[in-house]
């Protein structure tokens, strides 16, 4: 989401109308390399690609664990007049309360409003609150507790500052291309790793009486003309990821799923089209993949500015409309008042909004939120940070108390050290490292080490590459609570053990890094060169790189740095703070270059972290979460830096299918410099004694049964004037209110073109009993699908003289002609005591060892040999057996029964697109059958 209203591109469409240069390298106007597209993938992801309408929107049933929730929203809900529902599912406008997201109250119930705040890494906008480590950092420890541990302290950050929902964690961008600049807040590109770390942080989160809001859903995979505009000629005309069924179900939607099944509350729907049907009104995504297929028994939420209609949007699936405003500070709304006299006229039927508010609170209730309450919540503001301030910022009214300044820290500094530490990937050593401590002289070099002349947030939203990068720049930051930089806490390390400390921080000072590097190799000394590369949200732009990297390079002329001081200095070691995949080949083979570090984007800890792995305090035992090539061809795919389509939306054809990162380097046969799930350590460890236990497990069959029909909590009067603005309320100006402006619906809507005849999509309407799916049946799709088919056990020795920590991953080869050479499907960091041996112990579920097949829209087990792989990453896989597929259905069926009708494949499809699916103007009506603009609240 964005944050400023100065530059959001609905806003203000010309303050994004910035000059932007092709990068080298890219495959324009495509953004999959020709030699790496997928023949499954290509009838599917074609230019024009349509979305096929499925219709009515689930209505939630409490299953799995939401039983007891779903009960008390429904008696909640009931009580409930219609502008109070509306309340829950409307933002009150940006700016215009304390939060970046709010809802409307319920004061004679004594419901607050809800309070949605970023980020994914702890709490934006706020003071005395903690920087914990970017998602791909947690990523690289593979540790399943520390990312529970991470999002449950998150959770509870937010939660003491009075936050209902944090917005996090990520997995869109799941990280297609290695340059996408918002990479850096999700996991991994793989989605195994991503679905598992996305999982445990949702617990996490909500186990600390917050609600979670997975994002961004979905294909969301560029900032790049994610909105439209620029350049400014595209308007709003946002990219459509064009994706077939398979990739969509193979990779995309699999963490999603794990999120699901885990139980997050509240989804963000995405800004990006999803084959031409923008995301919160994608009817395919949102009603049949999202609430259907997985059985999602929350609510979906917009991103801010994410909603293009009222009507259509509602009818799609969209649950709540964020921040309210249809602009920010525009004061018109899709939702608000439209959805009110939407349901008067039944344009939306009363059970689809009664579903909207069921799912809403029922979320509040799964979390406990109302055991969870804060006094004087929120106790901050987003908008200042000084004590006193106006409540409605926007608006410059009620100046009052804003910030109690609540310190919400506890002792998790300590843990995001640890984390950090744990996060840390070591890639080469050539026996440099660990450091003794009582090296005569140790010196550091690069701006990377230091901290920004302004301060660690001195700019906005960490807009800037400035001093050492501990976190990328968006909406997915947060204020740091303090940094301790690299330089200050190898210096303090260094002096306390009697040595002597240089340092040079300009990377361009060449004489004098050359001088320092020359001196320090006299005496035997380590020479330690920081370098970074950064990337955020598409609404900052930093060195030209508007969100997105324009290249695969670290920033500052590191290449230069390194190559001038180990011209000097024969022990370099390399430190990389980096958002993602770098090109490392100007140094990696330097003898001179003695280690290399990659320390991801460490969060406030920086300092410390790399210092206790450096001076061998802790070992590290961090494994690459993405792939180190060297070149940007090597990933098979790139950002659609400029417009393909003219001026209508740009069109990112997802050629490449399931084959990103690792999957794409073993597909074109090219050999990464550093591969996935790579890292070293200061022991070493050897593997042995694969064995592999077959389970019995229930037959793999469609769900029984239909749901029951659509139900309704209340009623709604007829009587307009119910719902004219109360007298007694004492209105905020450019505040998003549900009441009628009059009794007139077509006044009250605004509209010039109410009252036209229209037609919604076929099915849209239908209240009665509905079919399971057979993928379906409960939240994270089909239970059986979960089912442990095998478990595979090996034994780690630690071989060296030092405890440590090893990340054991099994892959699985399916057998097909189209299927990966390997994926990851299981792994576990082990902590082993020297010439000990541990246990690795990892199941198998049948949705591990399942295709996607789209003419039974179903899962199924192939009759292909299944191989199983275990090693410490991608590229070293020591032990490997074939599994025992006897007693299992295979085939493309999988034994199920009949299906909904085959995803469409192509933009000439019989699907077609309803109109409701269209980004058309008219399809981006609200209020009433015929509204086509927004009315004024």
């Amino acid at each position: 989401m964005t944050i400023m209203q100065t530059l959001l591109l609905a806003a203000v469409p010309l303050a994004f109308a910035q000059t932007q240069t092709q990068p080298a390298g890219s495959p324009f106007p495509s953004s999959t390399y020709e030699n790496a597209t997928d023949p499954r993938a290509q009838a599917g992801a074609v230019s024009g690609q349509t979305s096929p309408p499925k219709y009515p929107s689930p209505w939630g049933e409490g299953l799995g664990d939401w039983e007891a929730a779903y009960a008390q929203a429904r008696d909640f809900v009931s009580q409930l007049t219609l502008t109070e529902k509306v309340n829950l599912t409307t933002g009150v406008g940006w700016q215009s309360e304390k939060c970046v997201g709010n809802t409307g109250s319920i004061p004679r119930l004594g419901f607050k409003a809800l309070c949605m705040q970023d980020s994914p890494l702890g709490v934006r906008f706020a003071d005395f609150v903690s920087a914990f480590p970017a998602g791909g950092t947690i990523a690289a420890t593979w540790d399943r507790k520390l990312f529970y541990q991470r999002g449950y302290s998150m959770g509870s950050e937010h939660k003491e500052k009075g936050i209902d929902a944090q917005l996090g964690p990520v997995v869109g961008p799941l990280g297609r291309q290695a340059a996408g600049g918002r990479n850096w807040e999700g996991f991994s590109p793989d989605p195994v790793l991503a679905g598992i770390a996305c999982a445990e942080t949702v617990k996490g989160i909500q186990d600390a009486g917050v609600m979670s809001t997975t994002k961004h859903y979905i294909l969301n995979e560029q900032e790049h003309f994610r909105q439209g505009a620029p350049p400014a000629s595209l308007g709003l005309n946002a990219i459509s990821s064009n994706v077939d069924d398979v990739t969509m179900h193979e990779l995309y939607l699999w963490p999603f799923a794990d999120a699901v099944r885990a139980g997050t509350v509240s989804i963000m729907c995405s800004y990006n089209q999803i084959n031409n049907s923008q995301a919160c009104q994608n009817s395919y995504t949102q009603n049949y993949l999202l609430k259907n297929e997985l059985g999602f028994q929350g609510f979906i939420m917009s991103d801010w500015a994410a909603t293009h209609s009222g009507v259509s949007s509602a009818l799609a699936g969209l649950d709540q409309t964020m921040p309210g405003d249809i602009a920010f500070n525009s004061g018109t709304t899709y939702f608000g008042t439209n959805l009110t006299i939407a349901v008067l006229n039944g344009t939306v039927p009363q059970w689809r909004l009664d579903d909207m508010a069921v799912r809403i609170i029922a979320a509040w209730y799964y979390v406990d939120r109302p055991g969870n309450q804060v006094a004087d919540a929120p106790n901050f503001s987003s908008w200042t940070s000084d004590t006193d301030g106006f409540r409605h910022y926007y608006q410059s009214l009620d100046y009052q108390r804003v910030n109690d300044h609540i310190d919400v820290r506890g002792n998790h500094g300590a843990e995001i050290r640890a984390q950090a530490a744990a996060g840390t990937v070591l890639l080469k050593n050539t026996g440099a490292l660990p450091l003794s401590g009582k090296e005569q002289l140790t010196s550091v070099f690069g701006e990377d080490a230091a901290e920004n002349p302004l301060g660690p947030n001195g700019c906005s939203d960490r807009g800037c590459d400035e001093g050492t990068l501990a976190m990328g720049w968006g909406s997915g930051t947060a204020n740091f609570p303090y940094l301790v930089t690299p330089l200050e806490a190898i210096k303090a390390e260094v002096l306390s053990n009697g040595g002597s400390f240089e340092s040079v921080t300009d990377n361009y000072a060449y004489s004098t890094i050359a001088a320092l590097g020359r001196r320090t190799a006299q005496v035997g000394g380590a020479c330690i060169a920081f370098g970074n590369a950064d990337s955020g949200e598409g609404y900052i732009t930093v060195d030209n790189n508007t969100g997105d990297r324009n290249n695969l390079t670290i920033w500052g002329d590191f290449d230069l740095l390194v190559a001038n001081l180990t011209a000097q200095c024969n022990n370099t070691i390399v430190v990389l703070h980096t958002v993602g995949p770098v090109i490392t080949n100007s140094f990696v083979e330097n003898p001179n270059v003695t280690a290399i570090i990659w320390a991801g984007i460490p969060g406030q800890e920086s300092g410390n972290a790399i210092t206790d792995i450096l001076f061998g305090k802790v070992n590290p035992g961090g494994k690459l979460p993405f792939t180190i090539g060297s070149s940007r061809g090597e990933y098979g795919t790139d950002i659609l830096y400029e417009p393909n389509n003219g001026n209508n939306s740009p069109q990112d054809n997802f050629e490449e299918g399931i084959f990103i990162d690792y999957r794409a380097f073993d597909k074109l046969g090219e050999t990464p410099v550093f591969e996935f799930g790579l890292g070293l350590s200061y022991t070493t460890f050897s593997y042995s004694d694969l064995a592999v236990q077959a389970h019995s497990a229930p037959a793999y069959t469609a769900p029984s049964g239909n749901t029951g029909p659509a139900p309704t909590y209340g009623t709604v009067s007829n009587i307009t004037s119910s719902y004219v603005f109360p007298a007694s309320i004492d209105r905020i100006w450019n505040y998003i209110y549900p009441y009628l402006n009059s009794t007139s619906l077509s006044a009250s809507s605004g509209d010039p073109a109410y009252g036209i005849n229209y037609t919604w999509p076929a099915g849209s309407y239908d209240s009665s009993s509905q079919p399971y799916v057979a993928a379906g049946g409960a939240p994270g799709g089909n239970p059986r699908l979960y089912d442990v088919l095998f478990t595979v056990t090996a034994t780690i020795t630690n071989t060296g003289d030092v405890v440590g920590d090893e990340v054991a991953q099994l892959y699985v080869n399916l057998g097909g002609a189209d299927d990966a050479k390997v994926v990851l499907r299981n792994f576990d960091r082990l902590t082993i005591q020297p010439g000990a041996t541990a246990t690795f112990s990892a199941d198998i579920t049948r949705r591990d060892l399942s295709n996607w097949d789209s003419a039974s829209q179903n899962w199924f087990i192939s009759s292909a040999t299944k191989t199983v792989f275990v090693g410490s990453s991608s590229r070293k896989l020591p032990l490997t057996t074939t599994l025992d597929l006897s007693g299992i259905v295979t085939g493309p069926s999988g034994g199920n029964g009949t299906a909904p009708p085959t995803y469409p494949h192509s933009s000439t499809s019989s699907a077609g697109t309803s109109s409701a699916e269209s980004s058309s103007s008219a399809s981006t009506s609200v209020g009433s059958t015929v509204s086509l603009s927004s009315a004024y609240s």
